[in-house]
């Protein structure tokens, strides 16, 4: 099997998916903008080739590294990110080299906010009414309908960037005085913790894994107002949800691929769909992951994508495991080393810098950690997170 894989270097842990492939036979080249020198040595050692290229956004010239890896390898079987920065480019780059899996059209239908919204709606799941908009007339038409406020988001956007929230007329002009730089929509703003619905589905379509993590906030207002994040996995899915998220995942029709939904959990109980992603979730959560079920989630991947037989995989939710984060320039009453010492055995791993790209949503500084209880895990969060 000849696999390309673009951008194999980040986020820094997919390594790991690549020397799994690696230890199944794979033959993986991959394309990347970071100097092959730059590449840790495992991710090095597991490639067969790799070609450089100064700018992943420059499709002719993904176009002709994908030709030539093609013309030094054979024909290519598989093409993969698991990124969504680089979801368009490799489905167009199936399209142009037929191979199997997400092409263009499908990634208009499933990546995009509108997109979505109609995938919810005819799977019956719960969504917040949602129009594209490209003036302050459009937004307005719809807050007469739902009512302020509402939240303005690019269409095809990745976290809360460029996502702002209006809660009036008068907002709504200020916001729109210049021209949207890209296609928005309007949603009704819903108050509620976001839970997540993450996972990987067999080459049927069938849900192979499957787990689910909270936010303490919403990434919008950790993003506009700097807060400190924290998210967690749960031991078990609460039942309404998981019920939503499989309609939401058979409704998006994916084969042998992850997926990372998002939901709002109202103060009644309820459930109502925020968005889908088809890939891994973001951040270190495919690590977590790990933790929390003491399993290999790259493994079980690299399995799906070389067809090997899955029906015996199992596992169990052990742990609940959290990433607490922490911002560069504010002062915490407790230090590293007096984190370390409290936290002891519960603490799994610790990021002093993370990649710059993270830093508004998740922190620049990570601390991994994971208990059976979940009160011992929000003492980690009280404690690491404590403002000095």
């Amino acid at each position: 099997m000849n696999f390309v894989f673009i951008s194999p270097h980040f986020p820094p842990q997919y390594f790991h998916f690549i020397t799994a492939l690696r230890e199944r036979g794979v033959n993986v080249v991959a394309i990347g903008d970071a100097p092959f020198d730059a590449l840790r040595q495992e991710l090095r050692e597991s490639l067969r080739e790799y070609f450089f290229t100064p700018s992943l956004h420059q499709y002719d010239a993904l176009l002709r590294a994908t030709g030539y890896l093609t013309w030094r390898h054979g024909r290519i079987h598989r093409i993969e990110s698991l990124n969504e920065s680089w979801l368009e480019v490799e489905a167009r780059l199936r399209e142009d080299f037929q191979v199997p899996g997400l092409f263009p059209s499908d990634i208009q239908r499933l990546r995009t906010k509108s997109g979505m919204a109609s995938v919810f709606q005819q799977a019956g799941v719960p969504h917040p009414e949602l129009e594209r908009v490209t003036d302050a007339a459009q937004v307005k038409a719809l807050a007469r309908r739902v009512g302020y406020p509402l939240v303005l988001k690019p269409d095809v956007g990745v976290g809360a960037a460029h996502t702002f929230k209006v809660s009036s007329d008068a907002e709504v002009d200020q916001a729109l005085a210049e021209p949207l730089p890209t296609a928005y929509v309007a949603q009704a703003f819903v108050k509620g913790t976001i839970v997540t619905y993450d996972g990987l589905v067999d080459h049927e379509g069938h849900i192979l894994f499957s787990l689910s993590h909270e936010y303490s906030d919403g990434v919008m207002e950790v993003v506009t107002e700097k807060r400190d994040i924290s998210f967690w996995s749960l031991k078990e899915i609460p039942p309404a949800l998981d019920v939503l998220g499989r309609q939401a995942v058979a409704a998006l029709g994916l084969r042998a691929r992850w997926f990372h939904l998002e939901f709002f959990r109202l103060p009644d109980g309820r459930f109502v769909a925020l968005e889908a992603n088809l890939r891994p979730p973001g951040g270190f959560m495919t690590d977590m992951m790990n933790y929390a079920c003491e399993i290999d989630v790259y493994r079980l991947w690299a399995r799906v994508a070389t067809g090997d037989p899955v029906g015996t995989f199992r596992y169990t939710p052990k742990f609940h495991v959290s990433h607490i984060a922490r911002r560069a320039g504010r002062a915490y009453r407790h230090s590293h080393e007096e984190v370390v010492r409290k936290l002891g055995p519960a603490l799994v791993l610790h990021n002093p810098a993370l990649p710059a790209v993270y830093h508004a949503a998740m922190g620049s500084e990570m601390y991994l950690t994971r208990h059976v209880e979940l009160d011992a895990l929000r003492e980690d969060i009280r404690f690491i997170q404590t403002p000095a």
